[in-house]
This record gives structure tokens, C-alpha cells and sequence, in this order.
């Protein structure tokens, strides 16, 4: 059954990206670019949600409260990456416009990767080191005085339920560098949609939005530790299975919006 449902939300999300990525393509030609993001979130959300219906993931989100409240308050979120499920999951939950910095070769894949080239994001070649990065804090300074909230996943790739990855200073030098503060962000996706699998299990995906960290007087690598520990101690605290530990007291508080599904 889990085989048949996986196969039927794959061939959703693939008859439904080329109509609406045509569209998003044709409209960003006569629309702003925070609405050409709207239009697109708009497929994300459909594609979280048809996850919802389909494979039976649901979304449990704490920590409302720890995002910025302001139009223009800017953040750098640094997330934890488990699987493809965050990564389309943000855009559809967040208030704020998100822009994600990716590699270019995506802007190659059809549709998907067409529209997002229509976005006001952040791709980069990788190969081009110190420039990359460059153009990363000058876009990013851009896009945070709008309004937008960059995101970036610290690990830099998928890592398996249970590990943790070699997490990389460039979001910490990013917010230092813009005065803006960092916002850990604890996935547990891989408890329904593991690293590189195509079987898909039902269940609830865990998202705890941590407390914002200041960057004023701080170091990248300094500060990177700090985000990499908050994230792995609650990945523990809310996935202990996944790390050996015992489930007890891994709950979440009680009266806290713990029970709020997306």
C-alpha cells in the first residue's frame, strides 16, 4: 500500500508541476517578484498538502513564536536536512517570502527548475568559491531589506536519519555579515520520507523553530557550533529512537501549539 500511495503522490506532483510551472513562467513576465514567489509557494503548498492526503505525513510545528514578526525583520534560517520533504515543506508554511540559496544546476531541471529560475533567489556555481559566496551576502542583503528570509541547509546535503553531517559556517558568515540573526530549525523527516527513498511512510514530521541567535560580535565558526548544537540536541529530543535513546520525555510540551497540523 505504501508502494501504491508513493507512486500516486510522485505522479501528482509531476502532472501537476507542468501546469503550473507554465503558468508561473507566463505570469512572471507581468507580476512583482514577491508575487511570481506567492505563485509558486502555491505548488509547494499543494505538493505538502497531496503529501498529507496521499501518503499520510502531517506536519507538527512548534516554536511560532521564535520567528520574526516584523514586515521587513530579517533572518537567516538554517535548517536541519533530512530528506526532500523540508525543502518543500518551508515555503509552504512560512509568512515570509523564503529565498533559498542553491546551486545553479537545478535551474536545468525541467519545469521545476525553469520556474525557479523566474525567482528572485540565490543560485551559485560552487566552483567559483570566494566569488559564489560573494554574490551570496550581496544578494542576500538585497533580498533581506524586502523583506525575504534566506534559507540554508548547514549540512549542504541530505543526511540519513539518526547522523548528523559536517555543518558549514556559510549561514553564520551570511548573518554576520547582513547584522541579521540566525534561527535553528529541527527537522525529523526522515521518520516518513527517509534520505533517497521512494517508498514513502505516514506518520508525523516534527518542525521546531528555535529561539532567533544574535550575530552582532560573533565568529562563523563560533556561532555554527552553536546552531549545530541546538539542532542535534532537539533532533535527539524528538527523534530519540532514531539516536538510540529512550522515547521518554521526548514529548512535546504540553499547551505549547505542539498539536498544530499543516
Amino acid at each position: 500500500m505504501r508502494l501504491i500511495r508513493s507512486l500516486l503522490h510522485l505522479l501528482w506532483m509531476a502532472i501537476t508541476v507542468i501546469p503550473w510551472a507554465t503558468f508561473a513562467i507566463i505570469a512572471s513576465l507581468f507580476v512583482s517578484s514577491t508575487r511570481m514567489y506567492w505563485i509558486c509557494a502555491g505548488w509547494l503548498r499543494l505538493a505538502v498538502n497531496s503529501g498529507t492526503v496521499i501518503l499520510g505525513i502531517q506536519n507538527r510545528i512548534t516554536g511560532w513564536e521564535n520567528l520574526p514578526q516584523g514586515e521587513l525583520e530579517a533572518a537567516v534560517l538554517l535548517v536541519k536536512h533530512q530528506s526532500t520533504w523540508e525543502t518543500l515543506v518551508m515555503p509552504a508554511i512560512m509568512p515570509h517570502p523564503l529565498a533559498y540559496v542553491f546551486k545553479r544546476e537545478l535551474l536545468y531541471v525541467p519545469f521545476f527548475g525553469w520556474s525557479m529560475a523566474r525567482m528572485d533567489m540565490i543560485h551559485i556555481d560552487r566552483s567559483q568559491g570566494a566569488r559564489a559566496f560573494h554574490k551570496v551576502v550581496t544578494q542576500g542583503k538585497r533580498l533581506m531589506k524586502q523583506g525575504n528570509w534566506v534559507i540554508m541547509f548547514p549540512e549542504g546535503t541530505r543526511i540519513p536519519r539518526g547522523q548528523a553531517g559536517t555543518y558549514k559556517s556559510g549561514g553564520t558568515r551570511l548573518a554576520i555579515q547582513c547584522g541579521v540573526p540566525v534561527i535553528p530549525i529541527a527537522v525529523t523527516s526522515a521518520k516518513c520520507w527517509p534520505r533517497k527513498a521512494f517508498i514513502k511512510t505516514p506518520g508525523i514530521v516534527d518542525i521546531s523553530i528555535g529561539k532567533p541567535i544574535a550575530t552582532t560580535g560573533r565568529k562563523p565558526d563560533e556561532l555554527m557550533r552553536e546552531v549545530q548544537t541546538w539542532i542535534e540536541a532537539e533532533m535527539r529530543r524528538l527523534d530519540p529512537e532514531a539516536y538510540g535513546l529512550e522515547p521518554a520525555s521526548a514529548a512535546l510540551p504540553a499547551g505549547a501549539d505542539a498539536d498544530r497540523r499543516r
